[in-house]
């Protein structure tokens, strides 16, 4: 049986942490939502897809369920059969390995911030298919999607589903999905992009009744604890989301419950009652809006599937 092989891509040993303290001082606060994803918060956003009231998962599976056929035909048709598989925030791999019967890829190239998590997964996920040539990569691409020289060249499908696009401003999705076009080399793109709906619909998704997602984002302050040496209390913070029409966008959002301070090395930030830290936004797209965008950064030959109530579409480009 095969081992996957890890590459774990270099970066400057503070940036993490500086760019945390930068958002933390910031006015008002913002942290990138990458910062979510310790262990802990990745398996909580498994868990967040579990959950009755988060379509995305549900209708995204859906779509590949009815037209997987369709969808693979499509795919090797603008990749070729000896297919590598760029999975871009692989996660726990599942989406991917759900296509691995239907697409039969030669290799299978995993991308993940969290490197630890992604481990484990892949050692699973080697076991399950033990053939398959696997290459984990701890890699965050929030500011550059800058892959391993090594795996570039070759004509590739770069597979981005969930609706992970939706983290990035417009203009940001945009310097993305270019660079996500130059890394196919004449690959492709499948993507999955959340469309615009009833705005209860998208709330709930955001704030759901168990409070798995208030977990997910008040589980940042963990990481922030351990990462910048900070004493925030998770206690003295409540999870905020709603939409926000004009940007089509879902804002979250950790607000102090009371006035404090909070310390971490090299710094202090006081805090009111009621101020609020921005942690993620997730756009909305419609459907004729982002495939603009994805001929904007040089896409072509654009096909789309959407589920039946129209919320979700996931879409193959051609670079």
């Amino acid at each position: 049986m095969r081992s996957p092989r890890f590459i774990e891509c270099p970066q400057p040993a503070l940036a993490p942490v500086t760019e945390a303290a930068a958002g933390l001082a910031a006015r008002p606060a913002r942290i990138p939502p990458k910062f979510f994803y310790d262990a802990l918060g990745s398996r909580l956003f498994d868990a967040i897809t579990e959950l009755p009231e988060y379509y995305p998962t549900r209708s995204e599976a859906a779509i590949f369920a009815a037209r997987r056929a369709d969808i693979a035909a499509a795919t090797q048709a603008a990749v070729g059969t000896d297919m590598t598989l760029i999975d871009l925030g692989a996660g726990n791999c599942c989406k991917a390995e759900s296509l691995f019967d239907a697409f039969a890829p030669a290799r299978y190239v995993a991308v993940d911030i969290s490197v630890q998590y992604l481990r484990d997964t892949l050692q699973r996920l080697q076991q399950r298919h033990p053939r398959l040539e696997t290459i984990g990569v701890g890699l965050d691409f929030s500011a550059q999607l800058a892959l391993p020289a090594e795996l570039l060249g070759k004509p590739a499908l770069l597979f981005y589903p969930g609706s992970s696009i939706g983290n990035f401003a417009p203009a940001d999705a945009l310097r993305l999905l270019r660079e996500a076009r130059a890394a196919a080399a004449g690959g492709a793109l499948l993507i999955g992009v959340d469309l615009v709906k009833p705005v209860d619909v998208l709330q709930a998704a955001y704030d759901d009744a168990l409070g798995v997602t208030a977990a997910f984002n008040l589980n940042l302050l963990r990481h922030l604890n351990r990462l910048l040496g900070a004493d925030f209390d998770v206690r003295d913070w409540r999870h905020v989301a709603f939409f926000d029409p004009r940007a089509s966008r879902i804002e979250m959002h950790l607000e102090a419950r009371r006035a404090l301070s909070v310390r971490w090395r090299g710094g202090e930030r006081r805090f009111a009652a009621g101020e609020r830290m921005h942690t993620e936004d997730s756009y909305k797209w419609r459907r004729g809006d982002f495939e603009a965008l994805l001929r904007e950064a040089g896409f072509r030959d654009l096909r789309a599937w959407t589920d039946e109530a129209g919320w979700f579409a996931v879409m193959l480009a051609a670079g």
